[in-house]
């Protein structure tokens, strides 16, 4: 952009005295005003209107003269007269405003003015020198016309000057009273392909987003420039305006090609959109931050913000941030909220060398993942449970009515609770509405114990031999509840710390199995399956059973303390399952505060439904048949449950089944036809000989 005049005026025009010619962007209102003036600057001469470098029809002018400019081939005399500039470029197409102050640029001035109005303007190379020479200046400057001038009042002269071409400076023929040189026209060379298309339209969008986070360029200029057909239009148009090095604004005045200096515009461009884009949003985000604050905290924030952008924060403080927000993300109680942030002010004061910071860090990241207050169970709905359970079940009603009554009963207890609420706020409002004024009740419309009557869910404990489906149905509650399923094998455990995990004085303590259950299923009313609970063992490190008491007591799991956690989390809304193949290892306290259901073995009736329904189509996806590839009767099904396997579950069953559907699948690929029907008298020759026989006809052949 133009460089901003802040001196006051006074300053200004001494200033002027010393320079050869300074760019005066903010002078052009003084400049039409000192034309209409006739008392205080009369203008020695004014060849028409010319628009500024700041108004946007300018530019359209400009582009509309310069193909006639093409047209008729620019000619200018041999010699001319060069006017230095200080850190100003002029380029072609522009029109600016000048001060001219020294003596031997006004003589210049008012000799050019006489004549055809032509002069040189080339930038020095140092700002520093009064009277520059041939030396001081560079060798590419710009033939322009002096549109206007205006004597000031302090003996300054006003100018404003139009860019019409490059030139090139050669051998000069005079160096007092002011410059004159050799020069000869340069025009650029313009590329006219589609990469130079693409570039300039490149060029254009940059300055359009530019114009846009400035404050200090004309209105329209942006609109303008979109207006411009010819890459070297656009190339010094917008280099007019945008605030650069005087070493870049030479440089793409010396370049000879238009896509050169295309491309080193975009690449200047590109790096001020990011400068300026980055502070617009480093602004924005501190003032969002921040508020209606001091500015001594608004200056301190903006630092934090800055230093964000760039990568400088430390690592530390970004941990602690990061565990501030996961705390606040977190939505836990008070007693867990008023720990973590004791916490962490204990880590912020620590050094990360200290021993204590990583466990302190471990410990706030174990809070903050834990679900304190996410579920995931759905709206109950009995019809589709009893759909689901009966879907992944034959039989088993006993244990299918008993999921069943505890959904119904506490569908009921949320319609009653919530219509007893109802009830508490109209009578609530009424009281209200009868002039109590605004008062509030005291106590909660539902209490939380009450609150707590409804989470309460019931231990079940399935009791049977392998293989009869205790697992399976445990994931099938999770599947008719709507919730997240999580198994825990208890076989063998024998520290009581599995359950209630490591105080955090030890080093590698870990929080209980129960908790990180939780932890791993990001939710705290998920279905939780405590698999072999009857062989748990005891020794000197503790008995794991006895810390099962707590977890599996319903008056006491609303305030669960895991010994790492030292704080209280609600298990009152887990639903655990336990299972276990005999009730005798079970403790009494601990098979006391479970509802203990039996799943019996199977009759072989039960095992055919079971084999038809979901074994059979089970294994012939699983070794890639199709249903109408094989097909096994009744029969067959029943011999190999009675023949080959005598269990009281249905795991053997399922495995000589699978083995049938492997020999069936290597005849099929074989090239054998299908469909494959195997009957009764065909398994043998499938499975082998029978492995199993009848007892009554054990005792006949004995005789």
């Amino acid at each position: 952009m133009m460089n901003d005049q802040t001196n006051p005026k006074s300053k200004r025009k001494a200033r002027l005295a010393e320079n050869e010619a300074v760019i005066v962007p903010g002078e052009q209102s003084e400049v039409d005003q000192g034309m209409q003036t006739k008392e205080s600057a009369p203008a020695i001469e004014d060849v028409g209107e010319k628009p500024s470098s700041e108004s946007p029809d300018a530019i359209e002018q400009e582009s509309r003269r310069s193909k006639q400019d093409d047209d008729d081939q620019l000619s200018i005399p041999d010699v001319l007269p060069v006017l230095p500039l200080k850190d100003t470029v002029i380029y072609p197409f522009a029109v600016q405003p000048l001060g001219v102050g020294q003596e031997r640029s006004i003589r210049l001035i008012d000799e050019v003015m006489r004549g055809d109005r032509l002069v040189v303007l080339v930038a020095q190379k140092s700002a520093e020198i009064e009277q520059a020479g041939p030396d001081d200046i560079f060798n590419i400057g710009t033939v322009s016309r002096i549109a206007r001038m205006i004597r000031m009042p302090d003996g300054t002269i006003q100018i404003i000057v139009q860019g019409l071409e490059r030139v090139a400076i050669g051998e000069f023929t005079q160096e007092a009273p002011y410059l004159a040189a050799h020069v000869t026209l340069k025009p650029d060379i313009q590329e006219q392909d589609d990469a130079t298309e693409a570039i300039k339209r490149n060029v254009v969008s940059y300055f359009q987003r530019l114009v846009a986070l400035v404050q200090n360029v004309p209105e329209g200029v942006a609109a303008a420039t979109l207006n411009l057909e010819e890459p070297r239009q656009v190339v010094y148009v917008i280099a007019t305006f945008v605030q650069m090095d005087l070493e870049l604004r030479q440089k793409l005045l010396e370049l000879d090609s238009v896509r050169a200096k295309l491309e080193n515009l975009s690449s200047f461009l590109a790096h001020e959109l990011e400068i300026f884009e980055l502070g617009k949003k480093i602004q924005t985000s501190a003032q969002e931050e921040m508020g209606k604050v001091q500015r001594e905290y608004l200056l301190r924030e903006q630092l934090k913000a800055i230093q964000r952008e760039l990568g400088e924060e430390s690592e530390e403080q970004a941990t602690i941030n990061e565990l501030r927000r996961k705390i606040d993300e977190a939505k836990m109680p008070e007693e867990a909220l008023k720990e973590a942030n004791r916490e962490i002010s204990r880590l912020e004061k620590l050094s990360t060398a200290s021993p204590e910071y990583s466990i302190i860090r471990t410990y706030l990241e174990l809070l903050t993942s834990l679900p304190w207050s996410k579920s995931t169970g759905e709206k109950i709905d009995v019809p589709r449970a009893r759909e689901v359970l009966d879907k992944d079940h034959y039989d088993l009603e006993r244990i299918k009515s008993r999921i069943l009554e505890y959904l119904a009963v506490r569908r009921l207890k949320e319609e009653r609770m919530a219509e007893q609420a109802q009830r508490s706020k109209e009578t609530a409002d009424t009281e209200n509405g009868a002039g109590t004024g605004n008062k509030r009740p005291t106590q909660p419309l539902i209490s939380q114990e009450a609150i707590r009557q409804i989470n309460r869910e019931p231990i079940l404990c399935f009791v049977g031999p392998p293989g009869v489906g205790k697992t399976s149905l445990g994931q099938s509650i999770a599947r008719a509840l709507g919730r997240k399923f999580a198994r825990m094998s208890l076989g063998g455990i024998r520290d009581e710390a599995e359950i209630r995990g490591h105080r955090r004085t030890y080093i590698g303590a870990m929080p209980g199995r129960i908790i990180q259950t939780l932890r791993r299923v990001e939710a705290n009313d998920p279905v939780i399956m405590l698999d072999e609970v009857d062989k748990v063992g005891a020794d000197w490190r503790g008995d794991p059973s006895s810390a099962l008491l707590e977890v599996l007591d319903p008056e006491q799991n609303y305030n669960f303390r895991d010994n790492y956690l030292d704080l209280a989390f609600d298990l009152s809304r887990v639903m655990f399952i336990a299972t276990a193949n005999s009730l005798e290892p079970i403790p009494a306290a601990l098979r006391d505060r479970m509802e203990i259901l039996e799943l019996s073995g199977y009759t072989e009736e039960q095992k055919l439904h079971i084999a038809r329904n979901f074994l059979l189509p089970k294994q012939l996806e699983a070794n890639g048949l199709k249903p109408d590839e094989l097909t096994v009767d009744d029969d067959a099904l029943v011999r190999i449950a009675r023949d080959y396997t005598r269990e009281a579950g249905v795991r053997n069953l399922e495995r000589e089944i699978g083995s049938l559907c492997r020999k069936i699948a290597k005849q099929v690929a074989e090239g054998k036809a299908t469909p494959i029907h195997v009957t009764s008298d065909q398994v043998p020759e499938h499975l082998g000989r029978q492995r199993f026989f009848q007892e009554t006809a054990e005792r006949i052949d004995r005789r």
